[in-house]
């Protein structure tokens, strides 16, 4: 345990000395306060608390915004390493490839939650400061939402993990790292949208939907965020939610195995791999 958080240390200094951190957090603020400023315009017409838009546009700013970062911190953790050949001599100490990938992992965690809590925090805290009144569930659903897109961020490092852990040169890393962000956040929900539209949703029973719904970590992510009560007056999704069959329990789990599946993956890949 004592080497994960060594390496975790080292991760977060490196992202620090190289503006990751602060960069990523003074983004998330700023687009944070820009959507809590300007959400307040349409309250008065859909009756929706003011802490409610926000929710419902940070969510949507989370989907395309979080992964792509994500995948940015991720997907040279090692084979970028490996290129500079600091990977052997990391590996020369008494530590384990387990370990590394462990470290790394929770390092690049650490940075992305802290970002995402501070920026997005930025937009609570404005509200507070501008005397909004907020009710305690829309403070709940806030709260859901952070801890969510921290969760949703987890996912992609993960994913980015087990893409470095697989290829020889950073910029196929970089290129594979793309490409999954497009088909999470775009293809693959324009694809199941076409296949809804062409069989007017014959075929597609509540069971088959909502497998298919989870089998993306993004939609997961939609459905337990945009498909609450709170945000559901201001959401298009909510029907959706509400004929699907995935309880906040079920989603949250799947996102936890949307984690832990590549991560295991990207250590059984790392540990096999001749470097």
């Amino acid at each position: 345990m004592k080497n994960i958080l060594i390496i975790a240390r080292k991760e977060i200094q490196e992202g620090l000395r190289n503006r990751w951190v602060v960069a990523v957090t003074l983004l998330l603020a700023s687009l944070a306060l820009t959507l809590s400023f300007l959400g307040s315009a349409p309250t008065g017409n859909v009756g929706a608390g003011r802490l409610d838009i926000v929710i419902v546009s940070l969510s949507s700013l989370t989907i395309f915004l979080v992964p792509l970062i994500a995948l940015l911190l991720a997907h040279d953790a090692i084979v970028g390493e490996m290129e500079r050949g600091t990977l052997l001599l990391l590996l020369s100490y008494p530590v384990g490839r387990k370990q590394v990938v462990l470290g790394k992992f929770l390092g690049h965690t650490l940075i992305l939650s802290v970002a995402t809590f501070v920026g997005y925090g930025a937009a609570g805290a404005a509200l507070v400061v501008a005397g909004t009144a907020v009710d305690p569930e829309s403070w709940i659903a806030f709260a859901s939402m952070i801890g969510s897109s921290i969760l949703l961020g987890t996912v992609f490092i993960a994913i980015g993990y087990l893409v470095s852990a697989s290829v020889t040169q950073r910029s196929t890393a970089g290129g594979m790292a793309l490409g999954i962000w497009l088909f999470f956040v775009i293809i693959y929900d324009m694809g199941l949208l076409g296949a809804l539209v062409s069989t007017k949703g014959e075929g597609f029973s509540p069971g088959l939907l909502s497998a298919l719904l989870i089998g993306n970590p993004t939609d997961a992510y939609r459905l337990l965020n945009l498909g609450s009560q709170t945000a559901g007056s201001v959401s298009a999704i909510a029907g959706v939610a509400a004929n699907s069959m995935l309880t906040p329990g079920l989603l949250v789990t799947s996102l936890m195995l949307w984690v832990v599946i590549p991560l295991l993956l990207a250590m059984l890949r790392f540990s096999w791999r001749e470097l």
